[in-house]
């Protein structure tokens, strides 16, 4: 989604109840959430800006490979009057330009299944998160059969545009399995069950990291 119609298409689209879940249940995973969280995949900044409504204090490192996203957060920002909060970074998250355990949270959100090799972006989460730090990453999770897919088409983007239920239905398509991702943390030492289906499309890796 790095043109400047999909990234407005996508902004366009009604994100504020998963917005507000996944808000909400990092907070309750976090209760003392502080120092500086890094965004992986922020898109148009609207879960950090969420988050740092909620979070008083609170840094969000917002990061996207996508130029027109970010052009777009930053207006999103700018309107929310957090920009000291909010620093954007055009940046690769199969490659993140920090070095090993600079931030206390990581997080991302609907990410995972854009990228052709989620396994890299699993590792260098992992690899950017602290020692004692916090991981919470959540995205979509592929449907077991067509009909079921089809019926989240119509119950979450039934109202939709042309264009945003086809993002949707394309979306699922490429999502990973909840034992997909199960595969993927424990390569890297963590538990299988801190990957967890979190609603009927989602999946969340909630973890703290040793």
């Amino acid at each position: 989604m790095d043109t400047p119609w999909e990234a407005a298409d996508y902004d366009a689209m009604d994100h504020a109840a998963v917005n507000w879940s996944f808000v909400s249940d990092l907070i309750r995973f976090v209760p003392k959430l502080r120092g500086t969280a890094l965004d992986v995949g922020t898109g148009t900044a609207q879960i950090p800006i969420e988050l740092a409504r909620w979070v008083p204090g609170l840094t969000i490192v917002a990061v996207d490979a996508a130029a027109s996203m970010l052009r777009i957060a930053a207006a999103n920002i700018k309107a929310a009057e957090l920009f000291d909060r909010i620093p954007t970074r055009l940046v690769n998250a199969r490659a993140l330009p920090f070095p090993d355990g600079e931030f206390p949270v990581v997080m991302s959100n609907s990410l995972v299944h854009h990228v052709a090799e989620p396994e890299t972006v699993i590792a260098e989460i992992a690899r950017v998160c602290r020692p004692g730090g916090v991981i919470f990453v959540r995205d979509l999770a592929r449907p077991a059969d067509l009909p079921t897919l089809d019926h989240l088409v119509e119950s979450y983007a039934g109202t939709a545009t042309v264009s945003q239920r086809k993002l949707f239905e394309q979306s699922l398509h490429a999502a990973l399995t909840v034992e997909e991702v199960q595969s993927l943390v424990a390569a890297h030492g963590f538990a299988e069950s801190s990957v967890t289906m979190t609603s009927d499309r989602h999946w969340t890796w909630a973890a703290v990291t040793a």
